[in-house]
């Protein structure tokens, strides 16, 4: 048996770079029956049948999973959005932000397109100051890219966002790789034009892989993961400081009184956008089920 790492995975098939070359594989019927599914990003042993083609026997464990995007072993997310075109959403951002928290990722916030907007970019940028890192980039003038190349150096680096935010263009001028297919916005639909529609890494000279993968709404992004277990308010890194000075040690930190975090919020500490994010977070969870005290 040969061991490696899923670098791709379409129609069915994963493609295992072992470090010598890249098999096209199919996964044993185990997995299925487990209820297991192969993801870019893992760890796999395979049985090589010939010089091209192989079969997954085993995974290894995981440091972290997520359905949206279906990637494995993530080090740091690129939270990718645009200053225009599409329009850039908190919401669908911080719900990024969230699953990579939950998870125990590092984030980063990456805004394209400044070429296009470089005020909404700026004002973009500022709701993060202090919170994550975040990098103002042009996928047109390179603008931003040895920053982004600095962040996720030596990582495992998976680019997220909407369709039609430039990930797969961000990704061609770190790697150099031209070829990437990349495409506009629809006018009609909103959504990017010709762009991934699969999940593949791609290597860079210095050990960091990128992974690329494709956009999807903010719909999606609420389904991206398991957070009923999860403490809503300690996912927000900013609020953290707080926890522990409300009066009430179960405080969800919405009209109790004597709560650190509405102080905060008031005081500027806590950005409102945020608390938002916060709150929309607390009522999705209670609607999944119901959160106790």
């Amino acid at each position: 048996m040969t061991d490696g790492q899923i670098v791709k995975a379409l129609a069915g098939f994963y493609f295992v770079d072992t470090g010598e070359a890249i098999y096209r594989c199919r996964a044993r019927g185990i997995f299925k029956k487990d209820g297991v599914t192969p993801l870019v990003g893992d760890y796999v042993r395979i049985t090589v049948q010939d010089e091209e083609e192989g079969v997954v026997d085993w995974i290894s464990e995981r440091r972290n999973a997520f359905i949206r995007p279906p990637v494995a072993n993530v080090d740091i997310f690129v939270v990718t959005v645009a200053a225009a075109e599409p329009e850039p959403s908190l919401e669908l951002t911080d719900r990024f932000l969230v699953t990579a928290e939950a998870a125990d990722a590092d984030a980063c916030v990456c805004i394209n397109k400044d070429d296009l907007s470089p005020m909404q970019a700026k004002r973009f940028a500022g709701v993060y100051a202090g919170i994550y890192p975040s990098v103002v980039m042009s996928a047109v003038t390179g603008e931003g890219v040895p920053e982004l190349r600095r962040l996720v150096a030596g990582r495992s680096a998976a680019f997220a966002g909407a369709s039609g935010v430039g990930k797969t263009s961000l990704i061609a001028l770190l790697t150099g790789d031209v070829g990437l297919e990349t495409g506009d916005v629809s006018a009609k639909t909103g959504r990017g034009r010709h762009t991934t529609r699969h999940v593949e890494i791609f290597k860079l000279a210095d050990g960091t892989k990128v992974y690329d993968t494709p956009g999807f709404t903010s719909f999606e992004a609420a389904e991206a993961a398991d957070l009923s277990d999860a403490n809503p308010d300690a996912l927000f890194p900013e609020f953290r400081e707080y926890l522990g000075g409300c009066r009430f040690a179960d405080c969800r930190h919405e009209n109790e009184p004597d709560c650190a975090v509405r102080a905060a919020l008031e005081s500027g500490g806590v950005k409102q956008s945020r608390y938002a994010s916060y709150l929309r977070l607390l009522e999705g969870l209670r609607d999944a089920a119901p959160y106790g005290r």
